[in-house]
Parts: structure tokens; C-alpha cells; sequence
């Protein structure tokens, strides 16, 4: 049984800034294989699709990134990757009984709505210290280049 999913789980690919795409962390019941693909501490973004399936993009930092060491910064590119449709390998149409819906994520911020369910998959995850700290986490634009001369 799925928890998560109810009338405000976003439907489609976000196609702006202010469109939100769902955040997820695989429930208590996911399978083992899908555990294996998507990798401990990964974010996980995705949208529910009409045959009531669920596209979900994830990122897990499986190189070493230094700009992925926290959580929301892989969700951050889970997302980017998401709403551009770009191509990788770090994305599924699965069945939403794996996965548990935490909260929402747009091209400005992240909004938790079930950080003890988000902690817990940290904690299994032993990756309890790249957790926000925060439920809402804002995205500061990067800054300008600097000029030459």
C-alpha cells in the first residue's frame, strides 16, 4: 500500500519554473531491485502519469561529486535533468506501491511535507548528514560572472 499518493501528486513532466515535480523516498515495502538501481541516499523527483505509473528521475552521486555531497543538491539535479527530459540512465517508470511522495521540488526550492519519512531513508541510508535542515529549501541563483577589465 502507498502511502503517498493522493489528488496533489503533480501529473506530467514540469515545463517551468513553477511547475513542481514530486519528491519521493522508496517506501518500506520497495523492491529489492529497484533498491539496488536507484542506490542508498538517493533523491528521487518524478510525476505521476495517467496509467496511474510514476516517472521518477534519481540521483545518488555514484561518482563522487563534491557539488552532490548533500541530499537536496542531488535532488536539485535529479530535477534539472527531469525537467529538461534529458538523457540518462538515472530514470524509470515504475509502480508507485515503491515509493512514498515526501514532498515537492520547482525550479526555486524544495518543499518537504514528511521529513520524518525523508529522515528515515537517510538513516537507512547512512546518509543522515546530508539531510536539509530546513523543510523549505530555497535556491540562490549563482552569481554573476565576474567582468574583465
Amino acid at each position: 500500500m502507498s502511502l503517498m499518493l493522493g489528488q496533489d501528486l503533480p501529473l506530467g513532466r514540469p515545463d517551468a519554473d513553477s511547475s513542481r515535480s514530486a519528491l519521493f523516498v522508496p517506501s518500506q515495502s520497495i523492491k529489492e531491485d529497484l533498491l539496488q538501481t536507484i542506490r542508498k541516499g538517493a533523491a528521487v523527483v518524478g510525476f505521476g502519469n495517467h496509467d496511474r505509473t510514476l516517472t521518477i528521475y534519481f540521483e545518488s552521486n555514484r561518482f563522487n561529486d563534491p557539488a552532490l555531497a548533500s541530499w537536496a543538491q542531488k535532488a536539485r539535479k535529479a530535477y534539472d535533468r527531469l525537467a529538461e527530459n534529458l538523457p540518462t540512465v538515472s530514470k524509470m517508470i515504475c509502480d508507485p506501491e515503491n515509493f512514498e511522495q515526501v514532498g515537492y521540488i520547482n525550479g526555486k526550492s524544495i518543499n518537504i511535507r514528511r521529513m520524518p519519512s525523508l529522515l528515515r531513508w537517510l538513516e537507512y541510508s547512512e546518509a543522515l548528514e546530508t539531510a536539509p535542515t530546513e523543510e523549505v529549501v530555497l535556491w540562490t541563483p549563482p552569481p554573476p560572472p565576474k567582468k574583465i577589465g
